[in-house]
């Protein structure tokens, strides 16, 4: 047990010191439904393209690579008791759902469950951009305001063996429920 958690700390601490770590560009408040915008790596290259549905009765995103290929489906489920939002792969195959826990007073609690491998797990301020996602107590990716000083723009941080993909659009998932209206 103490070798865990010591092997999660040099993790950890190697994620927060950029190694192996990829850094996208993400423009919040943009993702209103008919809204097209791109996911740009950190010299400014469009990397991915978010496709917003209009005219659909549940909230949909596609993500394309650049070469216009899609790489994930972001998808609201109707009539469900809390808010969740499945992560499809090109060929339709649910990859992941994003779920919000029920209203808890102290704060709120997201989970992504995935078909293929652990639950992560996302801590933070997710209203605000700041937070990071787990899979178990180790930090695959980090969502945070403060490298860009840009008002509308956040940045999210993917750790080397994570699926870029999937943590790309959980975070558009976890945004385009915090943020509905906008």
């Amino acid at each position: 047990m103490f070798e865990e958690r010591r092997a999660r700390r040099q993790a950890n601490r190697a994620f927060d010191h950029g190694d192996g770590v990829t850094r996208y560009r993400m423009r919040q408040k943009v993702l209103a439904i008919g809204d097209d915008y791109w996911i740009d790596d950190d010299s400014g290259d469009h990397v991915y393209k978010v496709d917003g549905k209009a005219m659909r009765l549940r909230k949909t995103f596609h993500i394309e690579d650049r070469t216009g290929h899609r790489v994930a489906t972001v998808q609201g489920r109707a009539l469900r008791v809390k808010d969740t939002m499945e992560i499809e792969d090109a060929d339709g195959h649910r990859i992941a759902m994003v779920k919000k826990a029920l209203i808890n007073p102290l704060r709120d609690r997201w989970h992504i469950e995935q078909a293929d491998g652990p639950d992560l797990a996302v801590h933070g301020n997710v209203l605000d951009h700041e937070y990071t996602i787990e899979r178990d107590g180790t930090k695959v990716a980090e969502v945070s305001k403060k490298w860009f000083r840009l008002r509308d723009t956040y940045g999210l941080e993917i750790g080397p063996d994570t699926d870029h993909a999937t943590v790309l659009a959980a975070a558009i998932a976890i945004d385009a429920m915090t943020h509905p209206g906008d």
